[in-house]
């Protein structure tokens, strides 16, 4: 009675962003307080490696043998859409400090929060002992985003997304070629590699302009409390 309790959801991608995807929508609409962390595999991992709705453009798995065509499913950009749920993307490889920062937001908002975070695994073909280093790329090439997205933030008149990570300092490739799950399609075809590569780039320009946007949008003072009553 006399300790503050936080209830948290925790689950894998393949439920998150598929096979349980409706349970979720249904609890970020509801607004109830409660923080779910989806540990980001990008696989279904514990039944064999299939791709979910989380595999990136350009990664083999299980029924994409020779490499997903299309991007992953964003499901921080879904939630955000919302407007009324706290979320954040973090990699503690990236930055350990963002993601404490996202845990403490997250934990003390008084409604729905959901955190998305970057998650090894060993279906991306890679010695796991790297895996922090391999997190810090995927951030530097601009792959994963860190960033923050908290409704309070609106009613203080301030813009509610902070994008905590800078845009791409290495190549795509740089990242891609440290995993088995692109390098696999390279040398299988080549050609194909190479087309699914800027594409892959591309997306992730393309996202990071979207998350850029999104981080100049505020509203009048007046507008936000509107908004988020609204919500309520």
């Amino acid at each position: 009675y006399l300790v503050r309790k936080d209830v948290w959801i925790m689950g894998g991608d393949g439920w998150a962003y598929d096979i349980g995807s409706g349970g979720l929508d249904h609890v970020l609409a509801s607004g109830k307080n409660v923080n779910i962390l989806v540990l980001d595999t990008e696989v279904y991992s514990n039944t064999g490696g299939q791709q979910s709705k989380a595999t990136p453009m350009g990664a083999v798995a299980k029924f994409v043998t020779g490499g997903k065509s299309l991007p992953k499913k964003d499901l921080g950009l879904m939630a955000i859409s919302y407007g009324h749920v706290y979320v954040a993307s973090v990699a503690f490889g990236a930055s350990d400090s963002q993601l404490m920062k996202a845990v403490t937001e997250a934990s003390s908002f008084e409604g729905t929060s959901l955190i998305i975070a970057n998650a090894p695994c060993i279906e991306h073909g890679y010695d796991l002992a790297n895996e922090l280093d391999q997190m810090k790329m995927a951030v530097e090439s601009g792959y994963w985003m860190l960033y923050r997205y908290d409704p309070r933030r609106l009613t203080a008149g301030q813009k509610p997304m902070q994008l905590d990570s800078k845009a791409p300092s290495i190549a795509l490739d740089s990242y891609f070629m440290n995993e088995n799950r692109f390098r696999l399609v390279k040398r299988r075809t080549p050609d194909l590699y190479e087309k699914l590569l800027e594409s892959a780039t591309a997306e992730v320009r393309w996202r990071r302009t979207v998350f850029e946007k999104l981080a100049e949008m505020s509203l009048s003072l007046a507008d936000a409390e509107a908004a988020m009553q609204a919500a309520e």
